[in-house]
């Protein structure tokens, strides 16, 4: 029975590990389906069957175990990344500087509270607790390692700051979850109706193309070409069909147009008023789109690799086809085609043509969804790759005792959120469907917990029982339900903030990344992880930041153990 024993009990036994990562994972995810009060906790629940195995003796080698919560937490955040980042910054230029700058209020009330607390209990707890009380009350590893590194360099010899990290760290890893429920609860939120007020917001952020009819009265654009018609008005946009004389056609760019005409146009919003008044009158007695014509629309997926980094433009489908594309789908996104705009695997395309030409397109495309079931795994890992290295450069400031970095969560977020933007650009395919992202987020997040949970859960149950363990959870408790709480009815009251994005919003604030999977099981909308990741970068480089400095400025300023 010696195999059996080594399963059960040995820490450096791989069977061991597994048995132990899949056993924690497995009764986690049991549990977190469970509702209670109507609300299923998801995911989260597997760091406290986590802390449970590691209380009652369940061990892993402590390298292993290191590997796998940084490995998990780099697939969360990555995909994450991933996932967001065609939305991103369309975001940011509308209510990012909103987000960013409550994200800012709430990182300094925090902090003012704990230094508060430092200073009104200073016989009770050292500045180096209080540094690792702050960084597990906003579950922010990176941090607390910035600032362990600065305590080194000072020489500090107090108690162990990871002490007071793991007494804060469950309580602020599941703060979220009391909070949204009092937010709900305070302004009577419809989880539905915040879905739909979303759907608007987005249009409104993405700019997304609209459709509308022109009658053409304008008689300097009479007899002219499309093509012509384009220099003459500034202002994007595409044809999609012409009524000359009753009969409907889609035109190439080589169509001639005369007055009397009837134009189908896409554009932008704010294009439109613009483009109208350049051809005379909105119509708004016809839908050529609905008249019977010889035209059709379909919308075929981009699924050959090989056209990644293709531009609009290179296609050139209305010069002879007579094929327009109306709009791009991207991530849940429309975007409007210009022809500069680079098209990449799994953008959906919105063609207006011959049936014939569109079949011809429909098979330079690609076209078979199949396709997109196998992810290109060489981009994928080349963008992890960058984002590991581009989190470990040092960033040196002067005056500091050590250099910053981004860490494994900081670096490859941004990178993530780059190639899920731009990577056309780079020609790297990095689509995923959505069931993938999903199943490697959970796959990704819930490795994490389970790793939390065995590396805190001796040390957490020690300190409640024993020494200052009571103060640190109450502390931690002050420090991040306060500022939550304080943000969350400031966004929502003053800002009218989605719900959804209130969410995203403190889970950023907190650095918070195991609670978005909780967050995402509220909506099917993206608008919490959107917001999450709009405000996540500069939240995490300031947290490294900031304990630094203040680890200086109490050095240099207050006795330090």
């Amino acid at each position: 029975m010696q195999w059996l024993n080594t399963l059960l009990t040995d820490p450096n036994s791989v069977a061991h590990i597994m048995a132990v990562y899949v056993a924690i994972c497995a009764v986690g995810m049991i549990l977190g389906k469970i509702k209670i009060f109507g609300v299923a906790f998801g995911s989260i629940l597997v760091l406290f069957v986590g802390l449970a195995a590691s209380h009652f003796g369940v061990k892993v080698n402590m390298e292993v175990l290191g590997f796998v919560r940084d490995f998990g937490l780099m697939i969360f955040i990555f995909f994450i990344g991933l996932q967001v980042g065609p939305s991103f910054f369309s975001s940011f230029k509308s209510v990012g500087i909103v987000l960013n700058a409550l994200m800012v209020c709430g990182l300094l009330l925090g902090t003012l509270i704990a230094l508060g607390l430092f200073f009104i209990f200073s016989d009770v707890v050292d500045i180096g607790q209080m540094m690792g009380v702050l960084f597990g009350a906003v579950t922010n590893t990176p941090a607390l390692g910035a600032a362990q590194e600065a305590l080194t360099q000072i020489h500090y010899a107090g108690e162990d700051i990871a002490v007071g990290y793991a007494c804060a760290y469950p309580l602020g890893l599941i703060s979220l979850i009391p909070v949204s429920l009092f937010l709900r609860w305070l302004f009577k939120v419809d989880l539905k109706e915040e879905d739909r007020h979303w759907d608007d917001e987005e249009k409104e952020i993405s700019n997304a193309p609209v459709s509308f009819h022109v009658y053409v009265t304008n008689h300097i654009l009479n007899g002219l070409s499309l093509l012509q018609i384009h220099e003459r008005i500034p202002r994007p946009f595409i044809c999609t069909r012409i009524m000359h004389q009753r009969e409907i056609s889609s035109p190439t760019g080589h169509a001639t147009i005369c007055v009397g005409d009837t134009l189908r146009i896409v554009a932008t919003p704010d294009n439109k008023m613009d483009i109208v008044r350049a051809f005379g009158k909105e119509d708004t007695r016809i839908d050529l789109a609905a008249e019977k014509s010889p035209l059709v629309s379909r919308r075929l997926i981009v699924t050959k690799s090989d056209l990644t980094g293709t531009t609009i433009g290179d296609l050139a489908l209305n010069n002879e086809d007579g094929v327009n594309i109306a709009r791009v789908y991207r991530a849940g996104m429309q975007l409007f085609p210009e022809n500069n705009l680079h098209i990449q695997v799994g953008d959906e395309l919105q063609c207006v043509g011959p049936e014939n030409a569109i079949k011809r397109l429909a098979l330079h495309l690609g076209n078979r969804v199949k396709q997109l079931e196998q992810p290109n795994w060489i981009a994928i890992f080349i963008g992890m790759l960058v984002g590991i290295v581009f989190g470990s450069i040092p960033i040196a400031i002067p005056g500091m005792p050590t250099p910053l970095k981004l860490g494994l969560a900081g670096g490859p977020l941004i990178i993530a959120i780059i190639l899920g933007r731009y990577g056309a650009l780079f020609r790297l395919a990095t689509y995923t469907t959505n069931s993938a992202n999903l199943m490697l987020r959970e796959l990704g997040i819930s490795l994490f917990l389970a790793s939390v949970g065995l590396t805190a859960g001796t040390n957490f149950v020690h300190a409640l029982t024993q020494g200052n363990g009571i103060y640190y959870v109450f502390f931690g408790i002050l420090i991040t339900y306060i500022p939550q709480i304080v943000i969350g009815i400031i966004g929502r009251k003053f800002f009218k903030l989605n719900f959804h994005s209130v969410l995203g919003l403190l889970a950023g604030i907190a650095t918070n990344s195991p609670i978005l999977a909780y967050a995402a099981t509220l909506s099917e909308k993206s608008s919490c992880v959107i917001a999450y990741s709009t405000v996540y970068p500069l939240a995490m480089f300031i947290r490294i930041l900031s304990g630094q400095v203040i680890v200086l400025l109490m050095w240099s300023y207050v006795p330090i153990a």
